[in-house]
This record gives structure tokens, C-alpha cells and sequence, in this order.
């Protein structure tokens, strides 16, 4: 039976199943395609009336084939030169793929940087196809097993499909969770450095146009992610499966208490450097990527500071923000509300002054509902009254210039996961906090997947614009993340991907969020604290009404 497969506006019939790189070509650019509207590899095999859109590093939805790619390419030139060593691969500082070994003792160097960047050329010049099979999980066990990748052996328990992928490449096997580019010679952009002790990969990254950014180094950031990963790894969650062996045998109540202990661990260290240097401290800035449950972590600090005798007040951004019609327009033409230019900045600056001048105050409120501001309360505070602001923007000098530095303690607030599936396979910061938004958007705004959706790619260019930039002048960065909350949001968030139609556009990026979510436990929800970060964005908070 014929189908008909439009390309570029043409169509042509075929009378037998088509590879996707028959229909667009030997373009190296192409690294994936959407095939009616769903991401597909190149050598996916087409035999139904369909529509082809070929996608390359600049489209959002070919990085995870790239980076896959490129990941499976390091682990075989490594394996090829070093075989006796374990490699793993989380993210680091700069938007990059950092590599650590694992044999105790043993750390990278420049010669062995210089030895895999020559062995990766070697063969990306061969142009080596990647091949996919489908076999049984027993089988995928059993070829993991021989690679020796225990890691890789054991999160198969909790596949929940009775079969699993695995890729070859020139006798080597291994499998990223991802769809994969046909062959090595299409992973022609990359840059390696020695990054002590391990090695940092960097890649093409969409929001820079399909270039790979320049490196950036940021050791606050990279010191808080050192800091989660020896906390993951101490308390074993840094990989799904060790969470998985926790929840089973240590049970719901266990994990949760365990991970909001982390939680009151950051909030006591807060306490004693504010305390200690309160004679100074007039303004506590809060700022961090959207869903950073950087409310909830206001309302927690001020309990920290209340039970130290410190009485701070409170203060949202968001109450100055100027009406639409007044904000600046994004590239489309869109009103910018991620932009600091949204927020009325001299009237912020003055009220901040005469506040911390002792002067009475009329702060504004912002009426979303009629989309200007109105009258807000009175307010006077007393000298030794420290006051939290908490915004996006809260970190930008901009917005308290007319404050000294050394009267502002600046917080930086993210989720820091350093969870892997396995070795080679690292969990999204990224996905993660657009999950956490996708569930709480849903709950208390009303907002389906596909809306928030929407909106996230506006987001995140806001967050390299307007916050990042501002993490590394912190004087603390609170990791958000809780070990279990993956377990706990499965429950709420697959309802809301799995009814995304295969049709939408948003649905390449349900179906890796399901990927991601389909590995965890359920954790049952009834034990999380009311005021865990976690009430935030899956409800049952006792800051609601705060």
C-alpha cells in the first residue's frame, strides 16, 4: 500500500518503508527529525503517510540526540584506551558534561585528555555506524554484564517494558537513554579540557545558536555541586536505583525525614551566618531560576531567623512590576516579563531606602487580576530589622543600588541534583525543575502540561539572561533538591504528560520527561512535611495563605 512523505513542501509516494535519510538526504547537519511531529532517528523507517521536519543543533529537541551521542562516543574512546577505568558523567559549571573516574586513586590528566581527544577523532574519521537492536531485558543484562556495567545490569529491574535498546558501535555496546545520530561522523562539534580531577565536555547548545558557549568557569556552582553529589553519595541517592533500594527497604517515612534534614541542615547554616553578622545585614536577597520553591524558602528562613531573635519582614518583587502595555517586548514582540526593565526599579530603590532609613512606607501591591498595581500595606521597620526580598531579579544590583554591599546577604536557591540513571546516563537539572512547573502550574494556576510548556523556553532564556549571571556573587546557594521528590511528583506528573496528544509539538518533551519518571518508585505523599519545599508545587502547603 502507498503512503505519501512531505519534505520541504514536496511530496513524493512510496510503496515500501523509507528511512528518514532516504527522504531528506546526506545533510551532516541533520541530526534527528520530527516525523509528524515526533522526534525519530535518522534511520527510522517511515511507512505511513507522514510529514518530515529535519532538526540540527539549533532546534531544542536535537540536543538530548546529540549530547546521547556524544556521550556514547567519550565512554567508547575511553574504553578503548583506558579500559580498566570507570568513568561517570553528571553535569557541571558552564553548561558542560563533566567526566570523573571512579577507581579510587586514579584522576585525569593532560596526557589522558590529549589520548581521547586523538582516539575520538580516530573515530569520528571512520565514520563508524551506530546501530540499534531491541533485545530482551535478560539479554540487555547479559551484554552489560560482559562490558562490565553493573550500574547498566541494575537499573533494568526497573524497566518497566519486557525489552530494552542497546547500541553497537564497532563491537562496543552501551545504551544513553536516548535517541541516537546513524554514525560517529555526525559528531563533529565538541571541546574537551582537563578540569581537575576529571574532564569537561562541551557541547552545541540551541540557545546559543548552535555553537557551543564559551567556557565559563563558576566555583560557587561548582562547589555546590560537589557538595550535593557527596551528599547523594553518602546517603545513597545518587542514582535511581540506590533511591529505589532506599524507599524499599528504609520505607517513605525514612527517605522523606532524611531529605528534609538536609533541608533543615542549609537553614541552620543560613541562621548562624546571618546571626553572627546582623549588625549589618539590612536586606536578605532570595533569587533563583523559576521553581526553585524560593517561596517556601522565604516563609522557612524567616522561622530560622525568628527563632534566633532576628524579626525580619518580608517584601515580593513581584508587587512592583509595571502594567504590560509599560513592559519591553522579547524577540517576538511579546511583552518580556522576565526582564528586569518589567519591574518599576527606582520605585523599589526608594522604597528600600526609606524603609532602612526608618521612614513609614505605602508599598504596592500588584493586582494580577486587573493587571496594574494598587495600595498595598504601611509599613515602618525598626534597625534591627532585617527585610527579605524574594524575586527573580533580587540578586541584581540594579535593583538595591542604593544599598551597600556589605549590608546584603545574597541566596541563590536551585534544585542541585546529582542523580544519574547510571554512570553514563546523568538526570536533566533542567527537566527536573520543568516537571516540578508543570505540576504546580497545574494544581493552583489551572495550567495543562502543553501551557507550561509553552512558556518554558521564554523562561529559560530570562534565566541565562537575568539570573545565572548572578549565582557566583552569592554568599549562599541552597540546594533546593529533595531525594525524593521524583518518587513523590511521579503520581501527579505522568497523568499530565501521558494525555499529551502524539500530534502536539510538546510532545517530544512528555515523552523524555516519561522516560525519565518511569525508573522511580511511588512514594506515598501523606508523610511530606507541610512545610517541605515539596508543598510548593504538589499542594498542602501551610504557607499557602501566607
Amino acid at each position: 500500500m502507498s503512503f505519501a512523505v512531505t519534505f520541504k513542501q514536496e511530496t513524493k509516494t512510496y510503496e515500501k518503508p523509507v528511512s528518514v535519510l532516504e527522504v531528506i538526504g546526506n545533510n551532516r547537519e541533520y541530526l534527528c527529525a520530527y516525523v509528524n511531529n515526533r522526534v525519530r532517528e535518522l534511520t527510522y523507517l517511515i511507512n505511513k503517510d507522514s510529514e518530515v521536519t529535519p532538526l540540527t543543533v539549533k532546534d531544542r529537541d536535537a540536543k538530548p540526540t546529540y549530547e546521547a551521542s556524544l556521550r556514547f562516543l567519550v565512554a567508547m574512546a575511553m574504553r578503548n584506551i583506558h579500559p580498566e577505568i570507570e568513568i561517570r558523567f553528571s553535569y557541571n559549571v558552564s553548561r558542560s558534561i563533566f567526566m570523573q573516574i571512579l577507581n579510587p586513586g586514579v584522576t585525569s590528566t593532560n596526557q589522558m585528555v590529549k589520548e581521547l581527544i586523538a582516539e575520538m577523532n580516530r573515530i569520528i574519521d571512520r565514520d563508524m555506524p551506530l546501530v540499534r537492536s531491541i533485545v530482551s531485558k535478560e539479554e540487555a543484562a547479559r551484554i552489560f554484564k560482559e562490558e562490565g556495567y553493573q550500574d547498566k545490569v541494575d537499573i533494568l529491574d526497573y524497566r518497566p517494558e519486557k525489552t530494552a535498546h542497546i547500541y553497537t558501535c564497532g563491537g562496543y555496546n552501551n545504551y544513553m537513554y536516548n535517541r541516537m545520530v546513524p554514525s560517529t561522523g555526525y559528531i563533529t562539534k565538541w571541546d574537551i579540557k582537563f578540569y581537575h580531577p576529571g574532564i569537561i565536555i562541551r557541547y552545541p547548545r540551541p540557545e546559543c545558536g548552535g555553537e557551543i558557549p564559551p567556557f565559563e568557569d563558576a566555583p560557587t556552582f561548582g562547589k555546590t555541586l560537589k557538595r550535593a553529589h557527596q551528599w547523594a553519595k553518602a546517603t545513597g541517592g545518587d542514582t535511581i536505583v540506590s533511591i529505589n533500594r532506599h524507599l524499599k527497604e528504609g520505607g517513605p517515612v525514612d527517605m522523606i525525614n532524611l531529605s528534609e534534614h538536609k533541608h533543615n541542615q542549609q537553614f541552620s547554616e543560613l541562621g548562624t551566618m546571618i546571626e553572627v553578622d546582623k549588625e549589618n545585614i539590612r536586606l536578605i536577597c532570595i533569587a533563583g531560576p523559576s521553581s526553585s520553591g524560593k517561596t517556601t524558602f522565604a516563609n522557612r528562613l524567616r522561622i530560622e531567623l525568628l527563632s534566633r531573635g532576628i524579626n525580619p519582614i518580608r517584601i515580593s518583587m513581584d508587587d512592583y512590576y509595571r502594567p504590560k502595555a509599560e513592559a519591553p517586548k522579547d524577540a517576538d514582540g511579546n511583552p518580556d516579563l522576565e526582564s528586569v526593565e518589567a519591574l518599576d526599579i527606582e520605585t523599589f530603590n526608594q522604597n528600600i531606602s526609606d524603609l532602612i532609613c526608618g521612614l513609614p512606607v505605602d508599598l504596592p501591591k500588584f493586582d494580577f487580576k486587573v493587571g496594574h498595581r494598587v495600595k498595598g500595606r504601611t509599613l515602618q521597620v525598626g534597625s534591627d530589622q532585617p527585610i527579605i526580598i524574594e524575586g527573580i531579579h533580587a540578586l541584581n544590583e540594579r535593583m538595591t543600588a542604593s544599598i551597600p554591599s556589605h549590608q546584603k546577604f545574597k541566596i541563590f536557591i536551585a534544585p542541585q541534583a546529582q542523580v544519574n540513571i547510571d554512570n553514563h546516563n546523568p538526570l536533566s537539572l533542567t527537566d527536573l525543575r520543568l516537571l516540578r512547573r508543570i505540576v504546580r502550574d497545574y494544581q493552583f494556576r489551572g495550567s495543562s502540561a502543553t501551557e507550561t510548556m509553552s512558556m518554558w523556553d521564554s523562561v529559560r532564556r530570562g534565566e541565562f539572561k537575568w539570573i545565572y549571571n548572578n549565582q557566583e556573587g552569592a554568599n549562599y546557594v541552597f540546594n533546593s533538591f529533595l531525594t525524593y521528590e521524583l518518587c513523590c511528583m511521579k503520581k501527579y506528573a505522568l497523568p499530565l504528560l501521558e494525555v499529551i496528544d502524539s500530534e502536539s509539538e510538546y510532545f517530544p518533551v512528555a515523552e523524555r520527561l516519561i522516560r525519565m519518571l518511569k525508573f522511580f518508585e511511588n512514594l506515598p505523599d501523606e508523610w511530606v512535611p507541610c512545610n517541605s519545599l515539596m508543598r510548593e508545587f504538589i499542594g498542602g502547603s501551610c504557607y499557602a495563605d501566607v
